[in-house]
């Protein structure tokens, strides 16, 4: 049976919302081989958008070849390596064989191997017989180039939760290399970089400029209320439910229009009655929602000093001028230089951001409104 709000994985087709704007974008980009890169927050719908892309891009017959390398439990250049290397081969070819002769013919002179017993135990195609260096790096950056051409095929390479490649004490020397492979433009192969880690990735591509000019910014535009109003109606439609769409506009409000917690929450009120869905069966979701996420709320809120608490509430406070003297004095934030302090912390827990207005955004909206009603009692 069809589940009408999908919130456990990616989606496309009919459960795709809005967006057809970024679909089209990332289209034009990715045929003109252009590189891009995506950070929102998490569940935000980056790979949903990545998805129905190449999904519309298969309907108009467009040849490629899709590597996909989510890098979240990549701790060294080692394992992301590896992970590349394999993600890469494991398409293109299939016995053990042609993987031993693929890494042998596009990776001699490096310390990247094919183990019988690392693919037996670990599913690696390719495995590191030493400690990676940057001629590793260069390698396997210019491999996919080399296949792409040798297979005569097009490579579009997503490179999911790329900020975690800063957990290695030699990443940027790894991104300058990186860099340079991409500024010799081949356009076989054009790379999809995503993050959730918003302020990671703003450090990679915004602060620190890697990849300057060599990638094309996609911010996600916000999904219109008004869609949003009409997948949920309809969804409940399905079960012959009701809902008022001023409730449902509520929701598209209080969750900023996040398809992920909105499909959640209208999947927990779809299960809470067979009938018409009132204001009462939409706070009861709302606190079953909150229920499954607080553990992770209060998690957040362990980890921040008592400086960052004060500072957090400001931004509730709506405050974003947050060096003045009544501020500091009103907050208890010491000094200036303690503010930029506080304000560098809470961006490195991704608990805020700065948009392009130099306004601090609360990046996750339910946690806005549980640490708002539910820690500091905001009414």
């Amino acid at each position: 049976m069809n589940k009408p709000f999908v919130y456990d994985k990616y989606v496309t087709g009919k459960c795709f919302v809005g967006r057809k704007y970024d679909c089209m974008i990332l289209g034009n980009l990715l045929d003109a081989r252009e590189n891009v890169v995506m950070y929102e927050p998490p569940k935000s719908g980056k790979m949903s958008v990545i998805q129905q892309t190449l999904y519309n891009m298969r309907e108009a017959a467009k040849q490629f070849t899709v590597i996909h390398v989510n890098m979240f439990n990549v701790r060294t250049l080692e394992d992301f390596l590896v992970k590349f290397g394999t993600a890469l081969i494991r398409p293109m070819f299939s016995t053990a064989q042609e993987y031993s002769d693929v890494v042998e013919k596009y990776l001699s002179d490096t310390h990247f191997v094919f183990d019988k017993t690392r693919f037996a135990v670990a599913d690696e195609v390719v495995s590191m017989n030493w400690e990676a260096d940057m001629n590793d790096v260069e390698k396997m950056f210019r491999f996919p180039f080399l296949l792409a051409a040798a297979k005569g095929t097009v490579f579009h390479i997503i490179l999911e939760e790329f900020h975690n490649i800063m957990n290695d004490k030699d990443f940027e020397d790894a991104l300058k290399v990186m860099e340079k492979v991409l500024a010799e433009k081949d356009k076989s192969v054009s790379f999809i970089f995503t993050g959730s880690r918003v302020n990671a990735m703003k450090y990679i591509f915004a602060e620190k400029k890697f990849f300057y000019r060599q990638v094309e910014y996609l911010p996600l535009q916000k999904v219109d209320d008004s869609e949003i109003t009409e997948h949920i109606v309809r969804g409940f439609m399905i079960g012959g439910k009701v809902v008022e769409r001023e409730l449902i506009m509520g929701a598209c409000n209080l969750f900023r229009g996040q398809m992920w917690y909105l499909n959640h929450f209208t999947s927990i009120c779809d299960n809470l009655t067979k009938g018409y869905i009132n204001e009462g069966i939409l706070m009861q979701a709302l606190n079953i929602l909150l229920s499954i996420h607080e553990p992770r709320f209060m998690a957040v809120i362990d980890d921040l000093t008592d400086h960052q608490l004060s500072l957090l509430r400001a931004v509730l406070d709506g405050v974003t001028k947050f060096s003045a003297s009544d501020v500091i004095e009103k907050y208890a934030l010491n000094s200036s230089a303690n503010v930029r302090r506080v304000k560098d912390a809470l961006k490195k827990k991704e608990v805020i951001t700065f948009n392009e207005k130099d306004e601090p955004v609360i990046l996750d909206p339910l946690f806005e409104y549980w640490v708002g009603k539910k820690y500091f009692g905001i009414r």
